[in-house]
């Protein structure tokens, strides 16, 4: 009799351990699931990147091919530079593309070490479960299987206990192969781990390989303005090509605050019956105009190589004007907007190189020259620090800096009254 009841206690033993044992392994895949989704979805922004990345690559060996076509030398200086400028802003992108990558791995990685931890785990709580199973087999050795059986009063009893035995001897069985797959699967997220960081190392190598391409695009490309400076004929051509640039860019600026004014007025006068502040709001080019405060922010952290006003050119000795001040500083510097306002101007010329003019109501403008790449467009409203661009040295340019001009009512004025 105490046979049968202990045979009735450890068969519910049994089967709330077998229902456990379910739970924890639902439970298990949940969470594996989950982790595993995260790691698929930032595998897909990786491939993702990587897609931009060959598109990239195909539209630099279009511009590579224009640079070694034979064409290519027939080009005026100032042509040459542009080309290479093309060139060196989409390997800047490259290394922007790379960048974005190697986060994304580094996530990868983090979000695969979390799958290691989850599968080590699961394979400790089985290994457990798989030794409780074998000590409690140990402790009760006393009643054997026949025990169980011998023990039986009726046939129908002996067939119950026959079936009993049976889920025994299969969760016995269960949770062995259990202990395997979840061994099998924590070596298998270890596998993925270190090719994951394996790609990473590799992606590094390669940013390493695009930033000394950079470095000698960049040297490529100022050589030619150097050359150009060194020669009379040529610098002086140079700087006439600079000035005319430089009245076209603040002719189109002034135009386009007429255009916004314009569009202001019709705004107000479309909004008259809205309240003041809506009132103080303007369409420009289908957005809303932003009115700054009159104080401006220094648009990046860097030394001043050059300042704003009429200096005497250290070769040939003719006065020449600097409408701005230069902002030395690292390629691929953030450059931030020097207070809220409208874009007026997002586009390249072959003097200022990639350039932005934002205007920032009551009259003032600000333009940042020779960015690597341009971060906003024209018509975009911007805040005060946010990113308008990169620092680099497209157009008349022989070092990655940031050329800053402020005009107010159409005239340059010196940036550093209005910087604070």
């Amino acid at each position: 009799m105490n046979n049968k009841k202990f045979v009735r206690i450890l068969a519910i033993v049994l089967a709330f351990i077998m229902l456990l044992s379910v739970a924890m392994i639902a439970i298990s895949a949940l969470v594996n699931s989950s982790a595993s989704a995260n790691s698929r979805e930032t595998r897909n922004q990786i491939n993702e990147l990587r897609g931009q990345k060959r598109e990239l690559e195909r539209q630099k060996r279009e511009v590579q091919s224009r640079i070694n076509a034979i064409e290519f030398e027939r080009l005026t200086e100032l042509d040459k530079k542009r080309v290479l400028d093309e060139r060196i802003v989409l390997t800047g992108q490259e290394i922007d593309n790379i960048n974005a990558t190697i986060d994304y791995f580094n996530l990868l990685i983090r979000e695969k070490e979390y799958e290691v931890f989850n599968a080590q785990r699961r394979e400790n709580e089985q290994l457990e479960r798989y030794r409780s199973r074998v000590r409690n087999m140990e402790q009760n050795g006393f009643i054997t299987y026949l025990e169980i059986i011998f023990d039986s009063t009726s046939f129908s009893d002996m067939l119950a206990r026959i079936d009993f035995v049976t889920d025994i001897m299969r969760s016995d069985e269960s949770a062995y192969n259990n202990l395997v797959i979840a061994r099998n699967a924590t070596e298998a997220r270890k596998v993925e781990l270190e090719e994951t960081k394996e790609e990473l190392d590799d992606e590094k190598l390669l940013l390493q390989q695009m930033e000394a391409e950079l470095l000698e695009q960049l040297e490529e490309a100022e050589a030619i303005i150097l050359k150009m400076e060194q020669d009379i004929e040529e610098s002086r051509r140079l700087h006439a090509q600079v000035k005319a640039d430089e009245d076209e860019v603040q002719a189109e600026i002034n135009r386009q605050q007429r255009v916004l004014a314009t569009q202001e007025a019709a705004e107000r006068a479309a909004a008259a019956a809205r309240e003041r502040e809506r009132q103080r709001q303007a369409a420009a080019n289908g957005g809303s105009t932003v009115v700054g405060s009159g104080k401006l922010m220094w648009p990046v952290s860097g030394t001043i190589t050059s300042g704003f006003g009429v200096r005497r050119h250290p070769v040939f000795g003719d006065m020449r004007m600097h409408n701005g001040i230069d902002i030395g500083a690292p390629h691929g510097t953030r450059v931030v907007a020097a207070d809220a306002g409208t874009v007026l101007l997002s586009t390249y010329n072959s003097s200022y190189g990639n350039y932005v003019v934002i205007d920032h109501g009551n009259g003032m403008t600000t333009l940042y020259a020779h960015f690597s790449t341009r971060s906003v467009s024209r018509g975009d409203t911007v805040q005060r620090g946010q990113q308008v661009g990169l620092i680099g040295s497209t157009g008349v340019s022989t070092g990655p800096h940031l050329h800053f001009e402020v005009s107010v009512n159409g005239t340059r004025v010196n940036p550093r009254l209005h910087l604070s």
